[in-house]
């Protein structure tokens, strides 16, 4: 893959989560995706766990996400650097994304730190 297309689907899934639109996210992921995000202290699979954190992080926070840059770090996967706004105030972190062939997201690490 491109990372043309990394940054198409970094960009699907910050503009779904800004728009706090939970299904649009969700049809950005594959069945058993998951994140992993060690800020939160948990670690998110499947559908359900990619909705409650979309709906817990995103939406009950008003996150606003704004993209900052993209590195390619395999075939599939990439380092998105971006700036979180919200509830919380302001966090600068990177989201490690990994897709399948179908470029559906497979794996997000969220790295706030």
């Amino acid at each position: 893959m491109t990372i043309q297309i990394m940054r198409s689907v970094a960009d699907s899934l910050i503009a779904a989560t800004n728009a706090f639109d939970v299904e649009a996210a969700l049809a950005l992921f594959s069945p058993e995706a998951v994140i992993d995000d060690p800020s939160t202290g948990n670690r998110f699979d499947g559908q359900s766990g990619v909705r409650d954190y979309v709906e817990r992080y995103f939406v009950g926070y008003h996150t606003v996400t704004r993209f900052l840059s993209i590195d390619a770090t395999g075939e599939r996967q990439a380092r998105v650097r971006v700036d979180f706004t919200g509830d919380f105030g302001h966090e600068i972190g990177v989201l490690g994304i990994c897709v399948d062939e179908n470029g559906l997201i497979v794996r997000v690490d969220a790295d706030l730190g």
